[in-house]
């Protein structure tokens, strides 16, 4: 069904919250806005946004301020990115890796003194106390900063394990060397993997006090680069946004910003230049290229009266546009507002690892506790119980809960959007994967919904095809009627714009019901429905047309008739494809249509579509998903038009053709952008392999710290390997998420049945 709105009496604000670490915050920040009368928010990780729906009485400020007393920073987001590319919500110290690179080289001595005693000479121990001192101080300074803050707040998060470790094991390193013996300077260290006994020799834990934050920081880093990766496609997206246009004013020509662009106004898009808004070409022939906003990869040919799209790249002559959509309204803007919305919402499992977030960092406290006191109990020594313990605290990563669904979700919709699919949002996704049933709508969806000339049969030994369709086209140059336009506009496609003249058209005369008849180049020239009986190649091709439910009509020149053209709604390139990838994938289709039975039935059989409901209402097409529903079906609906809007509602997946209608899109739940059906296929090709994404970095988020921690608890896990563990565990993630940028359509390629006609 179609995607949740927010009821009229609500209002939509959008906060960037700053400070948030893991799926903890997240939580955190969830409950308190949720514990306001009426509100509902949501907060992306991945993004640091918080999307919140909320009672029009409560204003912004009063939701800063619950974040804020939450233990973070929020603000309204002046734009969706900063000029830089950065993701808004970054911390200024944590944006740059000047802080990483000066860990790094503290850390570098230390590391080598402790785990090659080879190595240690006299008072090398105090030398790396000199060096850990201000990585415990400076270096891990954002991670105490944020535990305290949420310690004031009440709360615990991965911040507050990593200082209580890093804390916990200079304090016990600080300790040996001013009061246990460790800092006599012949003192030497053996090192080890894995916890044991010290047997008299004072051990000291600065390893682990600059690998911990070394190690963090350095996954903090890689992730956020790689996070800034998942996100590529809707900057790309932003940024295909012209900034100035030159307008066209009395003759005059002068360049103003994009912002200030009026609906109707007319501007020049020189080769090169991008499209400022969406129009109508008044003036001028070109190609423009449209793959970065619908992924369409041919550049389409346009002239005067055709539409152009806002972004789009004008790929060869100079172009007069006249805008009838500009700023927020333009397609290139809905594209962009719509993958931002769909990367705001959450997956159910993604709620439910925000769930398990929301009690792992008080868990896993508990349990350094209590591994602290059962060793110290058992009679252990205390460096391995103060290993176990600070292993413990390290080792645990919610991190990777909280970016396991967005970060698969930012790849993914990005993705979609420069193939040409808009999904609004991961309920959608896990619809799009379980579909085992796709009506699909006839007129508009599975043929071009325009008349259209599908074949031209000339006689044996009479005049060629061409030369037939030439004189057609050129006494129908003097025709209003549908028929007429489809002939004359087949003719310049396909013979060029200098077949058709319409100064070499004398004596015309149209019969209303009949046709039209002319002179042509001397030539006495009529173009009539069909009238007696025609035989051979001709008579073959009448027989066709009607078999087809298509239109033919018939072209007389000199009183002999030459051709038959038969016209129709033409069944798109791609639609044989797209119904065949369908079936592979396991998905039914089904054709249902307010058109005649004939026509329905020829497009059916093109296609090798089995079931077939013709003449029917939107009343009933809405009737028929109820019914397949009813059925046990999950029924995805594709439809363009204000008919099917009621069964795209109805529909456990609405998907709309982007060339269709505002109410069929506003039903819908996925938008084909492109005019292409087979990006139906790679719809849900791409949500399967992204539920297959999130699935697996739940599982590994999981099972990560299902293992790593009893492996702590146990002794087996020292810290200086856990913090690794645990800053490669977020990244893992966020890499796995942004292989889904690179996700490639492979098209099944199938044999189109002979019955196609030439024309497609």
């Amino acid at each position: 069904m179609a995607a949740d709105t927010a009821p009229p009496d609500l209002a939509r604000t959008d906060l960037v919250v700053e400070g948030m670490t893991c799926a903890a915050c997240v939580r955190r920040v969830e409950k308190k806005l949720g514990a306001l009368e009426g509100v509902r928010a949501t907060v992306n990780l991945a993004t640091g946004r918080a999307r919140v729906e909320h009672p029009a009485h409560v204003g912004t400020a009063s939701l800063v301020e619950v974040v804020e007393k939450a233990g973070y920073a929020a603000s309204v987001p002046a734009l969706s990115a900063t000029a830089d590319g950065e993701e808004e919500g970054q911390e200024p110290q944590e944006r740059f890796p000047q802080r990483l690179l000066v860990t790094a080289l503290l850390a570098a001595p230390v590391l080598l003194l402790s785990m090659v005693p080879s190595l240690q000479f006299r008072n090398w121990q105090w030398l790396c106390f000199v060096s850990a001192a201000p990585v415990t101080l400076w270096s891990a300074w954002p991670f105490h900063r944020r535990a305290l803050r949420g310690l004031r707040h009440g709360t615990a998060t991965m911040d507050t394990l990593v200082s209580l470790g890093v804390l916990a094991s200079f304090s016990w390193s600080a300790y040996a060397l001013f009061l246990g013996g460790a800092g006599d300077p012949d003192m030497r260290m053996p090192f080890a993997l894995l916890p044991r006994a010290s047997h008299g020799v004072a051990h000291l834990y600065l390893e682990a006090v600059v690998s911990v934050p070394l190690f963090v920081l350095a996954g903090r880093h890689l992730e956020a680069r790689a996070r800034r990766g998942t996100s590529a496609a809707l900057r790309s997206l932003a940024e295909l946004g012209v900034k100035e246009v030159t307008v066209q004013e009395g003759g005059s020509e002068r360049c103003i910003r994009a912002e200030h662009l009026g609906v109707g106004q007319v501007f020049v898009v020189r080769p090169g230049e991008r499209v400022a808004a969406d129009g109508v070409v008044v003036d001028g022939t070109s190609a423009v290229d449209l793959s970065l906003v619908t992924g369409e990869t041919r550049p389409v040919e346009v002239s005067a009266s055709s539409s152009v799209t806002g972004g789009a790249v004008n790929a060869g002559g100079r172009l007069l546009v006249r805008a009838t959509a500009v700023g927020g309204d333009t397609q290139l803007a809905r594209i962009t507002a719509l993958v931002a919305e769909a990367q705001a919402g959450k997956a159910r499992a993604q709620r439910l690892a925000d769930t398990v977030a929301g009690v792992f960092v008080p868990a896993v406290l508990t349990v350094a506790v209590t591994v602290l006191g059962f060793w110290l109990g058992a009679g252990a020594d205390v460096q391995p119980a103060v290993t176990a313990s600070v292993a413990v605290l390290v080792v645990a990563c919610p991190c990777a809960l909280g970016l396991a669904t967005p970060t698969a979700l930012m790849a993914a919709t990005g993705r979609g959007a420069q193939l040409g699919v808009l999904v609004s949002g991961p309920r959608a996704l896990e619809a799009l994967r379980r579909v085992d049933t796709v009506v699909l709508d006839k007129t508009g969806t599975l043929t071009s919904g325009r008349l259209d000339v599908t074949a031209v049969t000339a006689r044996e030994h009479g005049l060629t095809a061409e030369e037939a369709l030439r004189l057609a086209a050129n006494v129908e140059s003097g025709s209003e009627h549908p028929l007429g336009r489809a002939v004359v506009a087949h003719a310049r496609r396909s013979l060029g714009e200098e077949a058709v003249r319409p100064q070499a058209l004398s004596g015309f005369r149209a019969t209303p019901g009949n046709g039209v008849q002319g002179t042509v180049d001397g030539r006495q020239v009529a173009v009539r429905a069909p009238e007696g009986e025609l035989t051979g190649a001709l008579g073959s091709a009448l027989a066709a047309a009607l078999e087809s439910a298509h239109t033919p009509v018939v072209v007389h020149v000199d009183g002999r008739a030459e051709a038959v053209i038969a016209l129709g709604d033409v069944v798109r390139a791609g639609s044989y494809h797209a119904v065949d990838r369908l079936r592979r994938l396991g998905v039914r289709p089904v054709l249902v249509t307010g058109d005649q039975e004939a026509p329905a039935r020829a497009v059916a059989a093109a296609l090798g579509i089995e079931e077939v409901h013709a003449r029917r209402t939107p009343e009933q097409k809405a009737a028929l998903v109820r019914s397949l529903r009813e059925e046990g079906r999950r029924v995805a609906v594709v439809g363009d038009g204000v008919n099917d809007a009621a069964a795209l509602a109805g529909a456990d997946l609405g998907i709309a053709m982007g060339t269709g209608t505002d109410v069929a899109i506003g039903a819908a739940d996925v938008t084909l952008v492109r005019d292409d059906i087979e990006a139906l296929a790679d719809a849900v090709r791409l949500a399967r392999r992204t539920l297959a994404t999130i699935r697996g970095n739940l599982v590994w988020a999981f099972g990560y710290n299902a293992v790593t921690v009893p492996l702590a608890m146990v002794g087996l896990l020292s810290p200086v390997p856990a913090a690794a563990a645990m800053s490669l565990s977020s990244v893992l993630v966020v890499l796995s998420s942004l292989r889904l940028r690179h996700w490639q359509p492979a098209p099944a390629p199938a044999r189109r049945p002979r019955s196609f006609s030439s024309a497609l």
